[in-house]
């Protein structure tokens, strides 16, 4: 078969996307990593699906999309393949995959190509890093490398530790709370009879129910339907985190349960920020709702621990010879240009006035020149006139309610309109 030349990408809503449900790859432990992924590089691959949206190829970058809580995916339409040849192809793509073999030293070349972003996101381990540095890691030189001390040190180590995620669980405790007082408060649950089966370690299937224990946990957002089937289908109340925007996109589970939504971004312990509602068991004939208090609480709390993090957290001020690459990166948003010729500046770690503390330039800094700290001068004062203007122009634009594109207006067809008629005529 000649391979087809029409490969038109087309964005779709998530909930148009449906699982091949008997798909024999597992793949929900590379999840993590696939949504690392996403959020480095944005989407390189579309998901392949058949004529019936069904996906043939990508189900790991769907679960991968879900646990980012997104709202539309890239597809590609294989309306040129038969049912068998769409199995087929399903198959053969999982296989070839497990064909190909790393070249272990030119990995670890690769790798060590790569040694200021972090790879553990993507699946790889501290074993593949220790190959990429020779075989072991060599920390003996590390202070005088980075000029970082013993912060340094920790900073290097913790880049190879796994990255918690949504899917992790690791919701803050002072959130949660908040979230569990309000579903017993609202469903009569009692807090004695809550249990989190999700959290780190857990095994949701396999965890004892008995006794009428209430689930209210932050679930991995990659398998969120399945799990609410397997509650419904067990008559075990639950309370349940979901993404905000695909919380009414599971076709299997959307009218067996209710969706609270709320308004709420959640900052998870990994620095995720999700837009999270809820799903519950309880509310019984009521598909989805409002829960402003909720969302007034959680926000609240959100705010408060943001607050608490940003007082608690160091605050330096450096001398005007000293640029940083968040200086720079400042005021390259302002639209400023500033270079800093190699003759002009010196490489530096940390301060001789942080030395005794033990304190350092996060990320290193640059020493410069009076000339060039003079033209860092004029340039931050450049940058602090463009965000003002930027800031007075946008209230002046709320002010008079701003120039909003016109909206793309969908109306409903006959056969939805007749839907809404019989709708409205079963409770007359």
């Amino acid at each position: 078969m000649v391979p087809t030349k029409d490969l038109r990408v087309k964005y779709v809503p998530i909930g148009d996307v449906r699982p091949y449900e008997d798909n024999p790859r597992r793949n929900d432990g590379a999840v993590q990593a696939v949504a690392a992924s996403l959020r480095e590089f944005g989407w390189r691959q579309p998901i392949v699906v058949d004529a019936d949206g069904t996906i043939v190829v990508g189900h790991t970058r769907y679960k991968a999309a879900l646990a980012l809580g997104m709202t539309d995916v890239p597809v590609v339409v294989a309306s040129d393949l038969t049912p068998e040849q769409c199995a087929a192809y399903r198959l053969a793509d999982n296989r070839v995959g497990e064909l190909a073999e790393w070249d272990s030293e030119l990995l670890a070349q690769e790798l060590d190509g790569l040694a200021d972003l972090d790879m553990s996101a993507f699946g790889f381990t501290e074993r593949d890093m220790e190959r990429a540095s020779g075989g072991g890691v060599d920390f003996s030189n590390l202070d005088a490398m980075s000029g970082e001390g013993d912060d340094g040190y920790d900073e290097f180590v913790e880049k190879f530790k796994p990255k918690k995620t949504t899917d992790d669980c690791y919701t803050p405790p002072e959130v949660y709370e908040v979230i569990r007082d309000w579903a017993c408060k609202e469903y009569g649950i009692d807090p004695a009879k809550v249990v989190r089966p999700f959290y780190p370690g857990g095994d949701y299937e396999k965890f004892d129910y008995g006794g009428g224990k209430v689930v209210v946990d932050n679930p991995p957002f990659s398998i969120l339907s399945k799990i609410v089937r397997f509650y419904l289908d067990s008559g075990i109340p639950f309370f349940l985190f979901c993404p905000s925007l695909t919380a009414l996109g599971s076709a299997s589970t959307c009218m067996d349960c209710c969706h609270v939504l709320t308004y709420c971004d959640i900052e998870y312990e990994n620095g995720a920020v999700v837009h999270t509602s809820f799903v519950t068991s309880y509310d019984e004939g009521i598909v989805a709702r409002t829960a402003p208090d909720l969302t007034r609480q959680v926000n609240d709390k959100v705010a408060e621990l943001r607050h608490e993090k940003a007082r608690n957290l160091p605050k330096y001020e450096y001398p005007r010879e000293v640029l940083t690459a968040a200086m720079l990166s400042n005021m390259a948003k302002a639209g400023v240009e500033l270079k800093v010729p190699a003759s002009q500046c010196v490489r530096i770690g940390r301060l001789d006035a942080q030395e005794e503390s033990g304190s350092s330039i996060y990320g290193g800094g640059l020493l410069v020149s009076e000339r060039i700290a003079a033209e860092r001068r004029e340039a931050e004062r450049i940058a602090a006139e463009r965000r003002e203007a930027e800031r007075i122009a946008a209230e002046r634009n709320r002010e008079q309610g701003g120039a909003l594109a016109a909206p793309l207006v969908w109306e409903l067809s006959d056969r939805e309109r007749e839907i809404v008629r019989s709708l409205g005529e079963c409770h007359e």
